[in-house]
This record gives C-alpha cells, sequence and structure tokens, in this order.
C-alpha cells in the first residue's frame, strides 16, 4: 500500500486560505452575468442545480470502484462527499423553489457525454468518469477548490464554486434590498424538502423562506466544500461515520487521501494534515475504463446490457428527484433509496471484464422518458419500483377500510375510513418495514429488499373457473385470492350456494358478497359467457384492515393502471389488491400472507 502523495503535485489546487461566500465580491454594474432580476436568479439557482448534479457520477464511479474492506478510509472519504453533494443539490433546490422557480433534473442537458466541463465554470476542468486513484483526486481537488481572498463572485464562468455561490448571494442582497423579501421568496413553502426528508449527512438540510434562511442555506454548501473562514479546514460540523472527531470541507478531505495524512487542530491550508496516517490500497481498486459509453459494445452484449439497466436506474433517479423538488418532498426518501440498486450494478458492472486489464463501468447516458414509459405523463396510475415502492401518480385519492365482521368473525363488508393526506405523487411502502407507513420511507434499501415480481400474466378470462347457478354465472381464479373470506359466508361458501340461486334471496346474497371480494379473485354475470357485473367503486386506493387490527392489502380500485418496473402493464381491472407486507409469493399482486406473518402496520424494526 502507499498514499496518495506521490501523485503530481499542482500549485494550483494549494490556497493560501479558504473564502466563505459571505457577500464578497459582487459582480461589476452591467456584466453580462449580474444578477439583478428575479428571473435571472431563478436561472442561476438551476444552473447550482446542474452543478451540484454534475459531479455526482464522478463520485460515484471512484466510490464503486473501490473496495469496502481494503479501502474503508478512501470509501467513508468519498461516500460521505457524494451524500453532502446529494444535500447540496436538496438545498439548490430548496433555493430554487424559495424564489418562485421550478427545480429540473429529469433532462438530456443533466448527462451529456463524459468527459465534460464543470457547468458554467472553468472549462479547463473536465469531469470524467474513472476509478478512484490519482487522476480521480487530482479531478475532485479541482472541483472542491477554494478561492484565493478576495476573489471576485462570478455568475458564470467561475473559477471557484465558492465564487459562483458569492454571486449568487450578492444577488439575493441586491434584489431583497430593491424589491423587498416578499416579493423575492415567493414560493411555496410545503414544496421545501426538510431534514425529515433527508438524513445522511451530518450537514443540515435548511428550508428556505427568506433571506436569513437563503444565507444559511448557501452557507451550509460553501463551507462544506471549502471550510469555515474561521476554522480554515473545518467545515463546522462533526464527522457524520467518527462522532467524536470533528469534520474538515471536501477539499481538504482530498488532501487527506492524498497526502496520506489525516488534519488534526492546529493544523492549516498551508501547512497541511500532520495527524494520523491514512492510506489506500490500490490493489483494492477496480480498474474500470474511463469515460465509458454504451457504443462501446454491440447492442444486446452482456455490459451494453447491464450498462443500459443502470441508466434506467439512474435516470430513475433524476425522475424521482425532480418530483420531490416539485410538491412531493416525500419521494426523497425513494429517490435516495433507489440509489441502493445504483450501486448493486455499478459495482456488477466493475466485475465484467472489458478488454486491456480494464474492467466495465456505468455510462450515466439519458435515457428518454418514452423508453421508460412509466415515467411519461399526468394521467393516474401506480407504478412498481424494482425492490421498491409503489409510486402512485396523478393524486390518486388515499384512505383508509377496515373489514366488519360479525361476532362469530364473519366477514360482512368494508367500513370506510379516514381519507389520507398525500402528495400529488406518493410512494407506497411495499417492503413491509417501513416506519412511516403506509407511505415507504426508503427503509426497503437499506434491508436489501427483493420485490421480484413473480406475478403471472396471463389475463383473468384465461384463468377464470365457471360455476353456474340459477340467474347467475359465478367465476374465479384463485391465484388472485387474498382470503379476506367473504366467499366463505356465515353458513356456507359460495360455491354450495350456487346451487340454490334459483332463490332470488341467496343469488342476492352471493352477488353482495362477490362485490365485497376485494381482489376481484370472484365475479360474477347473469348467465355464462355474459358481461361481467361489477360493482361502481372510485378511482382510489385503499389501506385495508382486517379483523383484529390485522393489517393487509393495498386495495387498488377503479381501474387505476399498474405498471410493472420493467413498464408492462398488469391487467386493468376494477379492483385488484397489492402486497404490502414484502412476503407475497405472488408480487406485486397480494396473497394473503400477511394473515400467516401476523403482519400490523406499526413500525417494524429493520430486517424483522
Amino acid at each position: 500500500m502507499r498514499d496518495l502523495s506521490e501523485a503530481p503535485a499542482r500549485a494550483d489546487l494549494t490556497p493560501a486560505e479558504p473564502l466563505r461566500s459571505g457577500g464578497q465580491g459582487m459582480t461589476s454594474p452591467g456584466s453580462p452575468d449580474r444578477i439583478d432580476t428575479i428571473d435571472s436568479l431563478r436561472q442561476h439557482l438551476q444552473w447550482a442545480i446542474e452543478l451540484e448534479h454534475a459531479t455526482l457520477p464522478p463520485y460515484l464511479c471512484a466510490l464503486y470502484s473501490l473496495d469496502p474492506e481494503r479501502n474503508p478510509e478512501a470509501v467513508e472519504v468519498v461516500g460521505g462527499v457524494f451524500a453532502e453533494e446529494m444535500l447540496h443539490l436538496a438545498l439548490a433546490a430548496n433555493l430554487l423553489n424559495a424564489v418562485g422557480g421550478r427545480p429540473r433534473l429529469d433532462t438530456p442537458r443533466m448527462l451529456p457525454a463524459h468527459p465534460r466541463p464543470l457547468p458554467h465554470g472553468d472549462r479547463s476542468l473536465e469531469l470524467s468518469l474513472v476509478p478512484f486513484g490519482p487522476d480521480a483526486l487530482e479531478m475532485f481537488l479541482r472541483i472542491e477548490q477554494p478561492g484565493p481572498p478576495g476573489a471576485p463572485a462570478e455568475g458564470d464562468g467561475y473559477e471557484t464554486i465558492g465564487q459562483f455561490y458569492a454571486a449568487i448571494e450578492a444577488g439575493l442582497r441586491g434584489l431583497c434590498d430593491r424589491l423587498g423579501e416578499q416579493a423575492v421568496f415567493s414560493g411555496d413553502p410545503a414544496r421545501q424538502v426538510g431534514a425529515a426528508h433527508f438524513r445522511h449527512t451530518a450537514g443540515r438540510l435548511v428550508t428556505v423562506t427568506d433571506l436569513a434562511s437563503a444565507l444559511a442555506a448557501l452557507e451550509e454548501i460553501v463551507e462544506q466544500g471549502e471550510g469555515t473562514a474561521r476554522g480554515g479546514v473545518w467545515d463546522g460540523d462533526k464527522d457524520v461515520f467518527h462522532p467524536e472527531r470533528d469534520e474538515v470541507a471536501h477539499y481538504y478531505r482530498f488532501q487527506e487521501l492524498k497526502t496520506g495524512r489525516r488534519y488534526r487542530r492546529g493544523d492549516t491550508p498551508r501547512s497541511g494534515p500532520t495527524g494520523e496516517a491514512i492510506s489506500v490500497d490500490f490493489a483494492g481498486i477496480h480498474p474500470m475504463r474511463r469515460d465509458p459509453r454504451l457504443s462501446d459494445h454491440p447492442p444486446g452484449s452482456a455490459i451494453r446490457t447491464a450498462q443500459e439497466e443502470f441508466n434506467h436506474t439512474y435516470c430513475a433517479v433524476l425522475h424521482l428527484l425532480e418530483r420531490a423538488f416539485n410538491g412531493s418532498p416525500r419521494l426523497l426518501a425513494v429517490a435516495t433509496g433507489t440509489m441502493y440498486a445504483l450501486k448493486a450494478q455499478a459495482q456488477a458492472l466493475m466485475r465484467m471484464p472489458d478488454g486491456d486489464g480494464t474492467t466495465a463501468g456505468p455510462t450515466f447516458e439519458y435515457v428518454d422518458p418514452e423508453l421508460r414509459r412509466w415515467s411519461v405523463g399526468a394521467r393516474q396510475r401506480i407504478v412498481v419500483l424494482r425492490d421498491g415502492p409503489y409510486v402512485v401518480y396523478g393524486g390518486v385519492p388515499l384512505r383508509r377500510k377496515r373489514k366488519i365482521v360479525s361476532a362469530e368473525g364473519n366477514a360482512l363488508t368494508w367500513e370506510t375510513g379516514e381519507a389520507l393526506e398525500t402528495e400529488d405523487t406518493y410512494a407506497l411502502c411495499r417492503c413491509g418495514h417501513s416506519g412511516a407507513k403506509p407511505f415507504c420511507d426508503g427503509t426497503h434499501a437499506v434491508i436489501g429488499f427483493d420485490g421480484t415480481e413473480t406475478a403471472g400474466e396471463q389475463p383473468y378470462e384465461e384463468l377464470r373457473h365457471v360455476h353456474d347457478g340459477v340467474g347467475i354465472s359465478a367465476q374465479r381464479v384463485g391465484e388472485l385470492c387474498i382470503h379476506a373470506a367473504f366467499c366463505i359466508g356465515r353458513t356456507r361458501p359460495i360455491a354450495e350456494m350456487l346451487a340454490d340461486t334459483g332463490d332470488s334471496d341467496v343469488r342476492s346474497g352471493v352477488m353482495g358478497r362477490i362485490d365485497h371480494c376485494p381482489s376481484g379473485s370472484y365475479s360474477y354475470a347473469l348467465e355464462r359467457g355474459g358481461d361481467t357485473i361489477e360493482p361502481d367503486l372510485p378511482r382510489a386506493v385503499s389501506v385495508l384492515e382486517e379483523e383484529d387490527g390485522l393489517a393487509s392489502a393495498l386495495w387498488v380500485t377503479g381501474r387505476v393502471p399498474v405498471l410493472r418496473a420493467d413498464g408492462r402493464p398488469l391487467e386493468t381491472r376494477n379492483r385488484m389488491t397489492l402486497c404490502r407486507c414484502g412476503h407475497s409469493g405472488n408480487k406485486p399482486l397480494c396473497d394473503g400472507t400477511h394473515r400467516k406473518i401476523g403482519f400490523r402496520e406499526e413500525a417494524t424494526e429493520p430486517g424483522k
């Protein structure tokens, strides 16, 4: 093993002292990048989102190339910086929402081909997809480089990220002085993403409603990258992995890896780190091909197929982030949870030889929404995320329903309960372990939930078994049954009652019981081959509760379409039931396993 101090030194990577944005260096009046209108402010804050996102693919490639057992310290550094860049992305979105903008992430602009420049910055700085090593560290040090004392604020073509944010701060202050805070901060506070939605770093996710909170958000971004003006290398937080230590800013964390030493109190940017040793095992790094492209491999090849799958997942993350920052903040947990799938896909790629001693790697290429299918349009629908939750689009009402039973425990009817408050797009737990049931909180990613979909694709008509009575023809598909027990009846099951349906009261009773079957396993027509008669059910999702507080399925009614993770639709029916305990053998459909395991809605410890 060796440290990275052997990497070539660069004079431009060692600042004299770090700089907080602090309103220093106003852009000159009349300069083309001066932020002096609300529209210009919104444009620059969208650029901030693009800037923060641009750092993510390079950090992820370096992180996933590291063997965590052989390089735990480097994994902590790169993983911690990545998490904080995600925080900065959320802070930039909060800032844009606060001033009445609309954050955009699901767009080809986010994923130009690598190598690429840092958006609106120093064109000499190229971002590449490379494994961890000297090249990656030099790139990261350039990205996080603090500005020298007195560096001017620069809203475009900036040399350092701190200068860019200084220009945004200057613009905010100037607009508030001229127009008033109320005119500047005109956004809907409900669109803010708060600390409850993001719990992955020691940093603060500031909700922005006025100038003071906007300045706090900017300070958080700059100090985590460059360090505080007062403490030099420190960013003001505690180390998320080692709470007994103070945390150094991004630039100085990478300096620690490069020099093989940690910073300790008393160290300065000029002195460099003089603390305990830190090392990198270069034999524990996957030699990923530099800047891989889909076009490097023919369609249908194993590497290209794996890269395409990764790109679909990454674009799903961008889609969920955009939804989270545009009125559905709870989806931030779903987006960050989906990133766990990225890790497995990227690491699988980096185990695939790609010639010349290299391995394959992710390409981070944009997938058009039309090719994703499930993420297109505003129509009401439910999408099953791979190994993740159900994402419900279009403001489908969500409510509770409780099964009413007789004193003997026989199923009688469903009682409609409270309507649950939702966003226009929301996510419902599928793994059974969320602490916020029925909503998803990202726990599926922590526990490694296997949501493999095993439900068949044959339509109801091909699977049904028909049993005729008098004036009624009952149809049943056993694969859809969730054992809600309406078909059993108080005295005898429907199958036996059909013989007596010449009695209109018996026939009416059979019809009523079938109408209460939540999964639609049972249905009926007035005669064999006739039109199926369905109850008039609203477009809604109902969270079912059975007797004794037993948590049951999600009841989807009113022909709301349900799409599998690969975009293919399940058969659209008037009623169907989706598993939410995580244990069905017929995923995503419920098969009644929740009864066997005694599933409850109270919070469940991950892994239990």
